[in-house]
Protein backbone atom coordinates (compact mmCIF):
# COMPACT_ATOMS: atom_id res chain seq x y z
CA UNK A 1 0.00 0.00 0.00
CA UNK A 2 1.49 3.63 -0.51
CA UNK A 3 2.14 5.52 2.51
CA UNK A 4 2.65 9.10 1.10
CA UNK A 5 0.22 11.46 1.22
CA UNK A 6 -0.93 13.64 -1.48
CA UNK A 7 1.13 17.26 -1.86
CA UNK A 8 -1.05 20.79 0.17
CA UNK A 9 -2.51 17.32 1.97
CA UNK A 10 -4.21 19.79 5.04
CA UNK A 11 -2.64 18.73 8.49
CA UNK A 12 -4.03 20.22 11.50
CA UNK A 13 -6.28 19.82 14.83
CA UNK A 14 -9.86 21.01 15.68
CA UNK A 15 -11.67 22.49 18.33
CA UNK A 16 -14.46 25.66 18.61
CA UNK A 17 -14.50 28.98 20.31
CA UNK A 18 -16.76 27.78 23.05
CA UNK A 19 -14.47 25.29 24.22
CA UNK A 20 -11.24 27.28 24.14
CA UNK A 21 -11.74 30.85 23.63
CA UNK A 22 -12.66 31.88 27.64
CA UNK A 23 -12.65 35.24 28.30
CA UNK A 24 -16.35 34.31 29.01
CA UNK A 25 -18.38 37.76 29.53
CA UNK A 26 -15.48 39.84 28.15
CA UNK A 27 -15.20 42.78 25.68
CA UNK A 28 -19.27 42.80 24.58
CA UNK A 29 -19.55 38.55 25.13
CA UNK A 30 -23.06 37.64 25.69
CA UNK A 31 -24.31 34.11 27.40
CA UNK A 32 -24.97 31.07 24.91
CA UNK A 33 -26.90 28.09 26.00
CA UNK A 34 -23.88 26.40 27.91
CA UNK A 35 -23.15 29.46 30.12
CA UNK A 36 -26.61 29.95 31.53
CA UNK A 37 -27.46 26.18 31.65
CA UNK A 38 -24.10 26.38 34.19
CA UNK A 39 -25.37 29.18 36.20
CA UNK A 40 -28.78 27.32 36.29
CA UNK A 41 -27.68 24.01 37.20
CA UNK A 42 -23.77 23.32 37.78
CA UNK A 43 -24.28 20.04 39.26
CA UNK A 44 -24.84 18.69 35.93
CA UNK A 45 -21.19 19.29 34.62
CA UNK A 46 -18.14 17.47 35.56
CA UNK A 47 -16.15 18.96 38.74
CA UNK A 48 -18.09 22.11 38.45
CA UNK A 49 -16.02 22.78 35.65
CA UNK A 50 -18.07 25.52 33.49
CA UNK A 51 -17.06 26.94 30.22
CA UNK A 52 -15.83 30.38 31.48
CA UNK A 53 -12.02 30.38 30.98
CA UNK A 54 -11.27 26.88 28.98
CA UNK A 55 -8.25 27.06 27.20
CA UNK A 56 -8.08 31.19 27.33
CA UNK A 57 -7.47 31.30 24.33
CA UNK A 58 -8.81 34.75 23.37
CA UNK A 59 -5.79 36.14 25.62
CA UNK A 60 -3.53 33.48 24.57
CA UNK A 61 -3.75 32.71 20.74
CA UNK A 62 -0.47 34.29 19.30
CA UNK A 63 1.48 31.63 21.19
CA UNK A 64 -1.09 29.24 20.10
CA UNK A 65 -0.10 29.62 16.32
CA UNK A 66 3.11 29.22 17.29
CA UNK A 67 3.03 25.99 18.60
CA UNK A 68 0.75 24.87 15.87
CA UNK A 69 3.73 25.92 13.33
CA UNK A 70 5.60 24.29 16.18
CA UNK A 71 4.37 20.89 14.98
CA UNK A 72 4.16 21.47 11.33
CA UNK A 73 0.60 22.14 10.76
CA UNK A 74 -0.25 23.84 8.26
CA UNK A 75 -4.27 23.76 9.02
CA UNK A 76 -6.39 24.72 12.08
CA UNK A 77 -10.37 23.93 12.63
CA UNK A 78 -12.07 26.35 15.25
CA UNK A 79 -15.03 28.47 15.01
CA UNK A 80 -16.49 31.87 16.18
CA UNK A 81 -18.56 32.62 18.85
CA UNK A 82 -21.63 33.68 17.59
CA UNK A 83 -22.50 35.92 20.84
CA UNK A 84 -19.30 37.60 20.36
CA UNK A 85 -19.42 38.50 16.88
CA UNK A 86 -23.06 39.55 17.54
CA UNK A 87 -23.89 39.92 21.19
CA UNK A 88 -27.88 41.02 20.49
CA UNK A 89 -28.00 39.66 17.24
CA UNK A 90 -27.47 42.79 15.21
CA UNK A 91 -24.97 45.11 16.34
CA UNK A 92 -21.38 43.84 15.05
CA UNK A 93 -18.96 44.14 18.32
CA UNK A 94 -15.78 45.36 16.82
CA UNK A 95 -13.61 44.16 19.32
CA UNK A 96 -14.43 40.69 18.28
CA UNK A 97 -13.50 41.41 14.63
CA UNK A 98 -10.17 42.83 15.77
CA UNK A 99 -9.71 39.45 17.91
CA UNK A 100 -10.88 36.97 14.62
CA UNK A 101 -8.68 39.42 12.01
CA UNK A 102 -5.45 39.14 13.97
CA UNK A 103 -5.93 35.20 15.01
CA UNK A 104 -7.17 34.21 11.30
CA UNK A 105 -3.91 36.42 10.04
CA UNK A 106 -1.51 35.32 12.40
CA UNK A 107 -2.63 31.96 11.12
CA UNK A 108 -2.10 32.31 7.90
CA UNK A 109 1.53 34.25 8.15
CA UNK A 110 2.90 31.27 9.73
CA UNK A 111 1.88 29.17 6.49
CA UNK A 112 -1.91 27.78 8.47
CA UNK A 113 -5.12 27.27 6.84
CA UNK A 114 -7.80 28.90 9.04
CA UNK A 115 -10.81 26.54 8.64
CA UNK A 116 -13.81 28.35 9.88
CA UNK A 117 -16.93 27.24 11.38
CA UNK A 118 -20.07 28.72 12.13
CA UNK A 119 -21.88 26.61 14.66
CA UNK A 120 -20.32 24.82 17.42
CA UNK A 121 -23.30 23.72 19.69
CA UNK A 122 -23.38 27.31 21.27
CA UNK A 123 -27.07 28.51 20.65
CA UNK A 124 -27.00 32.77 21.93
CA UNK A 125 -29.14 32.94 24.91
CA UNK A 126 -31.08 35.55 23.29
CA UNK A 127 -32.61 33.57 20.50
CA UNK A 128 -32.67 30.37 22.70
CA UNK A 129 -35.18 32.77 24.61
CA UNK A 130 -37.37 33.03 21.39
CA UNK A 131 -37.08 29.14 20.88
CA UNK A 132 -34.02 28.59 19.76
CA UNK A 133 -33.78 25.81 16.35
CA UNK A 134 -37.56 25.37 17.03
CA UNK A 135 -38.41 28.67 16.10
CA UNK A 136 -38.23 29.07 12.33
CA UNK A 137 -36.81 32.84 12.71
CA UNK A 138 -33.66 31.27 13.90
CA UNK A 139 -32.48 30.16 10.29
CA UNK A 140 -32.94 34.37 9.37
CA UNK A 141 -30.88 34.81 12.34
CA UNK A 142 -28.19 32.69 11.49
CA UNK A 143 -28.16 33.36 8.04
CA UNK A 144 -27.54 36.82 8.71
CA UNK A 145 -24.80 35.82 11.21
CA UNK A 146 -23.37 34.09 8.32
CA UNK A 147 -23.44 36.94 6.09
CA UNK A 148 -21.88 39.24 8.89
CA UNK A 149 -18.86 36.58 9.24
CA UNK A 150 -17.98 36.26 5.30
CA UNK A 151 -18.38 40.10 5.32
CA UNK A 152 -15.87 40.49 7.97
CA UNK A 153 -13.34 37.98 7.46
CA UNK A 154 -13.71 36.16 4.08
CA UNK A 155 -10.59 38.45 2.79
CA UNK A 156 -8.73 35.98 5.33
CA UNK A 157 -10.73 32.68 5.34
CA UNK A 158 -10.78 30.43 2.10
CA UNK A 159 -12.37 27.38 3.91
CA UNK A 160 -15.80 27.95 5.87
CA UNK A 161 -18.06 25.31 7.04
CA UNK A 162 -21.56 25.84 8.56
CA UNK A 163 -22.32 24.11 11.19
CA UNK A 164 -20.33 21.17 13.51
CA UNK A 165 -22.16 17.47 13.74
CA UNK A 166 -25.98 19.52 13.36
CA UNK A 167 -27.44 16.01 14.43
CA UNK A 168 -25.90 16.46 17.61
CA UNK A 169 -27.59 19.16 19.05
CA UNK A 170 -30.81 17.67 17.72
CA UNK A 171 -30.23 14.55 19.36
CA UNK A 172 -28.91 15.86 22.82
CA UNK A 173 -30.86 18.79 23.44
CA UNK A 174 -34.40 17.20 22.24
CA UNK A 175 -34.04 13.53 22.93
CA UNK A 176 -31.84 13.57 25.80
CA UNK A 177 -30.37 15.87 28.80
CA UNK A 178 -26.90 16.23 27.17
CA UNK A 179 -27.83 19.82 25.42
CA UNK A 180 -29.82 22.52 26.24
CA UNK A 181 -33.11 22.44 26.37
CA UNK A 182 -32.86 19.03 27.69
CA UNK A 183 -36.24 18.15 26.13
CA UNK A 184 -37.53 14.43 24.76
CA UNK A 185 -39.59 15.03 22.23
CA UNK A 186 -39.28 13.28 18.31
CA UNK A 187 -41.63 15.76 16.83
CA UNK A 188 -39.77 18.34 18.14
CA UNK A 189 -36.55 17.28 17.19
CA UNK A 190 -37.58 16.71 13.89
CA UNK A 191 -38.57 20.71 13.61
CA UNK A 192 -35.44 21.60 15.05
CA UNK A 193 -33.45 19.30 12.07
CA UNK A 194 -35.56 20.91 9.38
CA UNK A 195 -35.22 24.30 10.86
CA UNK A 196 -31.20 23.21 10.92
CA UNK A 197 -31.12 22.59 7.34
CA UNK A 198 -33.13 26.02 6.58
CA UNK A 199 -30.12 27.52 8.24
CA UNK A 200 -27.42 25.88 7.08
CA UNK A 201 -28.53 26.74 2.73
CA UNK A 202 -29.18 30.20 3.72
CA UNK A 203 -25.83 30.54 5.18
CA UNK A 204 -24.43 28.89 1.70
CA UNK A 205 -26.40 31.07 -0.31
CA UNK A 206 -25.62 33.76 1.37
CA UNK A 207 -21.80 33.16 0.77
CA UNK A 208 -22.74 32.55 -3.04
CA UNK A 209 -24.46 36.00 -2.95
CA UNK A 210 -21.17 38.03 -1.97
CA UNK A 211 -18.84 35.75 -4.86
CA UNK A 212 -15.90 35.62 -2.14
CA UNK A 213 -12.75 33.88 -2.99
CA UNK A 214 -13.22 30.97 -0.82
CA UNK A 215 -15.37 27.36 -0.70
CA UNK A 216 -17.84 26.61 1.60
CA UNK A 217 -18.74 23.30 3.69
CA UNK A 218 -20.59 21.96 6.40
CA UNK A 219 -19.23 19.24 9.12
CA UNK A 220 -20.77 15.81 10.05
CA UNK A 221 -20.18 13.43 12.39
CA UNK A 222 -20.99 10.63 9.83
CA UNK A 223 -20.50 6.81 11.04
CA UNK A 224 -20.92 3.77 8.99
CA UNK A 225 -24.49 1.63 10.35
CA UNK A 226 -23.90 -2.50 10.80
CA UNK A 227 -26.25 -4.00 10.95
CA UNK A 228 -26.17 -7.39 13.64
CA UNK A 229 -27.12 -9.79 10.94
CA UNK A 230 -28.51 -10.48 7.45
CA UNK A 231 -31.48 -11.01 8.66
CA UNK A 232 -34.59 -8.85 6.90
CA UNK A 233 -35.27 -7.51 10.66
CA UNK A 234 -31.44 -6.26 11.41
CA UNK A 235 -31.15 -5.04 7.94
CA UNK A 236 -34.20 -2.88 8.05
CA UNK A 237 -33.23 -1.56 11.19
CA UNK A 238 -29.72 -0.46 9.30
CA UNK A 239 -31.25 1.14 6.78
CA UNK A 240 -33.67 3.14 9.19
CA UNK A 241 -30.86 4.10 11.38
CA UNK A 242 -28.42 5.08 7.94
CA UNK A 243 -31.45 7.15 6.66
CA UNK A 244 -31.58 9.20 10.42
CA UNK A 245 -27.95 9.08 11.91
CA UNK A 246 -26.31 9.70 8.44
CA UNK A 247 -28.22 10.22 5.43
CA UNK A 248 -30.76 13.53 7.28
CA UNK A 249 -28.02 15.49 6.88
CA UNK A 250 -26.21 14.34 4.05
CA UNK A 251 -28.40 14.34 1.34
CA UNK A 252 -29.23 18.21 1.76
CA UNK A 253 -25.68 18.95 2.35
CA UNK A 254 -24.91 17.13 -0.87
CA UNK A 255 -27.54 16.35 -2.90
CA UNK A 256 -29.72 19.36 -1.90
CA UNK A 257 -32.79 17.28 -1.16
CA UNK A 258 -34.08 15.14 1.87
CA UNK A 259 -33.18 11.50 1.70
CA UNK A 260 -36.66 9.86 0.58
CA UNK A 261 -36.95 6.98 2.59
CA UNK A 262 -36.41 8.79 6.00
CA UNK A 263 -39.49 11.33 4.35
CA UNK A 264 -41.38 8.18 3.97
CA UNK A 265 -40.31 6.94 7.60
CA UNK A 266 -41.33 10.73 9.14
CA UNK A 267 -44.64 10.42 7.17
CA UNK A 268 -45.47 6.67 8.42
CA UNK A 269 -44.72 7.73 11.99
CA UNK A 270 -47.03 11.43 11.77
CA UNK A 271 -43.26 13.45 12.13
CA UNK A 272 -42.72 15.40 9.22
CA UNK A 273 -41.98 19.18 10.25
CA UNK A 274 -44.34 21.96 9.59
CA UNK A 275 -42.80 23.88 6.25
CA UNK A 276 -43.41 26.64 3.74
CA UNK A 277 -43.90 26.05 0.12
CA UNK A 278 -40.37 27.46 -0.56
CA UNK A 279 -38.15 25.39 2.20
CA UNK A 280 -37.45 22.81 -0.62
CA UNK A 281 -36.26 24.93 -2.99
CA UNK A 282 -34.09 26.48 -0.23
CA UNK A 283 -32.66 23.41 0.82
CA UNK A 284 -32.06 22.79 -2.86
CA UNK A 285 -29.58 25.71 -2.90
CA UNK A 286 -27.74 24.48 0.03
CA UNK A 287 -25.34 22.13 -1.92
CA UNK A 288 -21.62 22.56 -0.67
CA UNK A 289 -18.17 22.64 -2.22
CA UNK A 290 -16.55 20.10 0.48
CA UNK A 291 -17.36 18.16 3.37
CA UNK A 292 -15.73 17.80 6.86
CA UNK A 293 -16.17 14.34 8.64
CA UNK A 294 -15.82 13.65 11.97
CA UNK A 295 -14.87 10.01 13.28
CA UNK A 296 -15.21 8.41 15.79
CA UNK A 297 -17.39 5.26 16.45
CA UNK A 298 -19.03 3.43 14.02
CA UNK A 299 -23.35 2.34 14.74
CA UNK A 300 -24.28 -1.36 15.38
CA UNK A 301 -27.63 -1.88 15.66
CA UNK A 302 -30.39 -4.93 15.63
CA UNK A 303 -33.89 -4.92 15.18
CA UNK A 304 -36.63 -3.46 17.86
CA UNK A 305 -38.87 -6.25 19.06
CA UNK A 306 -42.46 -6.09 17.97
CA UNK A 307 -43.74 -5.67 21.15
CA UNK A 308 -41.32 -2.98 22.73
CA UNK A 309 -42.12 -0.41 19.41
CA UNK A 310 -44.48 2.51 19.56
CA UNK A 311 -46.38 3.79 16.68
CA UNK A 312 -45.90 6.60 16.18
CA UNK A 313 -42.45 6.75 17.23
CA UNK A 314 -41.53 8.27 20.49
CA UNK A 315 -38.00 7.95 20.57
CA UNK A 316 -34.75 6.89 18.07
CA UNK A 317 -34.89 3.44 19.54
CA UNK A 318 -38.45 2.40 18.10
CA UNK A 319 -36.25 2.23 14.67
CA UNK A 320 -33.49 0.28 15.72
CA UNK A 321 -31.64 -0.68 18.91
CA UNK A 322 -28.05 -0.72 19.43
CA UNK A 323 -26.08 -4.03 19.23
CA UNK A 324 -23.15 -4.70 21.16
CA UNK A 325 -20.80 -6.65 19.03
CA UNK A 326 -18.87 -9.02 21.31
CA UNK A 327 -15.48 -8.43 19.09
CA UNK A 328 -15.50 -5.06 19.88
CA UNK A 329 -12.37 -2.71 20.78
CA UNK A 330 -13.09 0.02 23.09
CA UNK A 331 -11.98 3.31 24.55
CA UNK A 332 -12.66 2.01 28.14
CA UNK A 333 -12.82 6.39 29.03
CA UNK A 334 -14.77 7.33 26.52
CA UNK A 335 -17.01 4.45 26.23
CA UNK A 336 -16.83 4.62 22.61
CA UNK A 337 -15.61 1.81 19.76
CA UNK A 338 -12.57 2.05 18.56
CA UNK A 339 -12.86 0.91 14.50
CA UNK A 340 -10.59 2.08 12.27
CA UNK A 341 -11.57 0.40 9.69
CA UNK A 342 -14.83 2.55 9.40
CA UNK A 343 -13.02 5.80 7.68
CA UNK A 344 -12.20 3.89 4.85
CA UNK A 345 -15.74 2.61 4.76
CA UNK A 346 -17.07 5.77 4.91
CA UNK A 347 -14.77 7.19 2.12
CA UNK A 348 -16.61 4.69 -0.21
CA UNK A 349 -19.92 5.67 0.70
CA UNK A 350 -18.79 9.42 -0.34
CA UNK A 351 -16.92 8.33 -3.19
CA UNK A 352 -19.60 6.11 -4.83
CA UNK A 353 -22.52 7.81 -3.30
CA UNK A 354 -22.22 11.34 -3.07
CA UNK A 355 -20.19 12.13 -5.99
CA UNK A 356 -16.75 11.68 -4.60
CA UNK A 357 -16.87 14.96 -3.39
CA UNK A 358 -13.67 16.65 -1.57
CA UNK A 359 -13.77 16.12 1.71
CA UNK A 360 -11.33 15.82 4.63
CA UNK A 361 -11.28 14.40 8.18
CA UNK A 362 -12.25 16.81 10.06
CA UNK A 363 -12.13 15.51 13.49
CA UNK A 364 -11.26 11.92 14.97
CA UNK A 365 -9.68 11.13 18.59
CA UNK A 366 -9.20 9.71 21.12
CA UNK A 367 -10.22 10.67 24.99
CA UNK A 368 -8.02 9.51 27.96
CA UNK A 369 -9.00 10.45 31.43
CA UNK A 370 -6.13 10.49 34.05
CA UNK A 371 -3.21 11.09 31.61
CA UNK A 372 -1.50 12.02 33.99
CA UNK A 373 -0.25 8.28 34.99
CA UNK A 374 1.50 8.22 31.59
CA UNK A 375 4.33 11.25 32.18
CA UNK A 376 7.09 10.20 32.36
CA UNK A 377 10.89 11.72 34.10
CA UNK A 378 10.71 14.54 31.41
CA UNK A 379 7.12 15.88 32.22
CA UNK A 380 5.76 14.28 28.71
CA UNK A 381 2.69 12.29 28.44
CA UNK A 382 3.46 8.99 26.46
CA UNK A 383 0.63 8.78 24.70
CA UNK A 384 1.36 5.39 22.57
CA UNK A 385 -2.60 5.07 22.33
CA UNK A 386 -3.12 8.21 20.70
CA UNK A 387 -0.39 7.32 18.25
CA UNK A 388 -1.28 4.10 17.73
CA UNK A 389 -5.40 5.51 17.48
CA UNK A 390 -4.08 8.26 14.78
CA UNK A 391 -1.91 5.70 12.69
CA UNK A 392 -4.45 3.06 12.27
CA UNK A 393 -7.18 5.44 10.87
CA UNK A 394 -4.59 7.24 8.88
CA UNK A 395 -3.88 4.16 7.46
CA UNK A 396 -7.14 3.18 6.32
CA UNK A 397 -7.67 6.77 4.89
CA UNK A 398 -4.72 6.39 2.81
CA UNK A 399 -6.41 2.70 1.29
CA UNK A 400 -9.20 4.93 0.78
CA UNK A 401 -7.43 7.74 -0.94
CA UNK A 402 -5.35 5.07 -3.03
CA UNK A 403 -8.44 3.56 -4.11
CA UNK A 404 -10.05 7.20 -5.32
CA UNK A 405 -11.20 8.85 -2.27
CA UNK A 406 -11.27 12.44 -1.95
CA UNK A 407 -9.50 13.05 0.95
CA UNK A 408 -7.63 16.13 1.35
CA UNK A 409 -6.77 16.53 5.06
CA UNK A 410 -6.60 15.09 8.90
CA UNK A 411 -7.58 17.15 12.11
CA UNK A 412 -7.29 15.23 14.94
CA UNK A 413 -9.11 16.12 17.81
CA UNK A 414 -7.73 18.81 19.75
CA UNK A 415 -5.05 20.84 19.11
CA UNK A 416 -4.89 21.26 23.25
CA UNK A 417 -6.66 19.37 25.93
CA UNK A 418 -9.84 21.87 26.01
CA UNK A 419 -13.22 21.76 27.84
CA UNK A 420 -15.80 19.25 26.31
CA UNK A 421 -19.48 20.62 27.57
CA UNK A 422 -20.59 18.26 30.46
CA UNK A 423 -17.35 16.29 30.81
CA UNK A 424 -15.52 19.23 31.42
CA UNK A 425 -11.92 18.27 31.40
CA UNK A 426 -12.39 14.86 32.22
CA UNK A 427 -11.34 13.35 28.98
CA UNK A 428 -8.23 14.62 27.43
CA UNK A 429 -7.67 14.43 23.35
CA UNK A 430 -4.85 17.07 22.81
CA UNK A 431 -1.69 17.16 21.38
CA UNK A 432 -0.94 19.81 24.21
CA UNK A 433 -1.40 18.77 27.22
CA UNK A 434 -2.95 21.74 29.54
CA UNK A 435 -2.26 22.25 32.97
CA UNK A 436 -5.83 23.39 34.54
CA UNK A 437 -3.74 25.67 37.22
CA UNK A 438 -0.98 27.10 34.65
CA UNK A 439 -2.87 26.95 31.41
CA UNK A 440 0.82 25.98 30.30
CA UNK A 441 0.55 24.16 27.19
CA UNK A 442 3.26 20.70 26.92
CA UNK A 443 3.69 18.69 23.97
CA UNK A 444 2.73 15.05 24.41
CA UNK A 445 4.49 12.39 22.43
CA UNK A 446 2.08 12.24 20.13
CA UNK A 447 2.57 16.02 18.77
CA UNK A 448 6.39 14.61 17.93
CA UNK A 449 5.33 11.85 16.20
CA UNK A 450 2.85 13.92 13.97
CA UNK A 451 5.13 16.53 13.60
CA UNK A 452 7.89 13.85 11.93
CA UNK A 453 4.94 12.12 10.19
CA UNK A 454 3.90 15.43 8.43
CA UNK A 455 7.60 16.67 8.03
CA UNK A 456 8.38 13.59 5.88
CA UNK A 457 4.82 13.68 4.34
CA UNK A 458 4.70 9.61 4.93
CA UNK A 459 2.92 7.11 7.73
CA UNK A 460 5.44 5.08 9.33
CA UNK A 461 4.95 1.29 10.03
CA UNK A 462 3.48 0.06 13.66
CA UNK A 463 4.43 -2.59 14.98
CA UNK A 464 0.80 -4.18 15.52
CA UNK A 465 -1.84 -5.87 13.62
CA UNK A 466 -4.26 -3.06 11.99
CA UNK A 467 -7.96 -3.56 13.17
Amino acid sequence: MNRKFPEGFLWGAATSAPQSEGAQYEDGRTPSTWDKWFELEPEYFNQDQGPQETVQVYKRYQDDVKLMSAINHNSHRTSISWNRLLPDGKTVNEKAVQFYRDYFKRMKEEGIEPIVNLFHFDMPWWLMERGGWEARESADHFAHYAKVAFQQFGDIVHYWTTFNEPIVHVTCGYLADYHWPKVHDLKRAVQVAHHTCLAHAKAVIEFRTLDLDGKIGNILNLSPVYPRSERAEDLKAAKDAHAIHVKSFLDPTVHGTYPEHLVTLLREHDLLPETEAEDLEVIAQGAVDFLGVNYYQPIRVKEVPEAERHHPAQSLEDFSRHYDWPEKRMNPYRGWEIYPKGIYDIAMMIKEDYNNIPWFISENGMGVAEEERFIDASGEVQDDYRIEFIHDHLEYALQAMEEGANCFGYHLWTFIDCWSWLNGFKNRYGYYRLDLETHERTPKKSAHWIKDVIASGELPELNHERK
